[in-house]
């Protein structure tokens, strides 16, 4: 699956059109480089957000195409 769509999907940024501007903006990664938003999510990968005022890392645990709200969170692991 997409990166942008990903990150859609799992509710980490609302809207697609943001994950996508955020890619080109270089303010996504993908362990430890940056991230185009047609990068192919994998699991096991770890994706850092450099957006608002804390960075937020997480490591994908789960790769589905459709998430319900109480679903998204499964897709990932919040890393400190």
């Amino acid at each position: 699956m997409r990166l942008d769509k990903y990150l859609k999907v799992t509710r980490l940024i609302k809207r697609r059109t943001v994950a996508n501007e955020a890619c080109d903006a270089e303010k996504i990664t993908v362990n430890g480089k940056v991230a185009k938003a047609s990068y192919d999510v994998k699991v096991g990968d770890i994706i850092e957000i450099n957006m608002g005022t804390r960075p937020l890392k997480v490591k994908v645990t789960n790769v589905t195409e459709h998430a319900t709200k109480e679903t998204a969170a499964d897709n990932y692991v919040i890393v400190t």
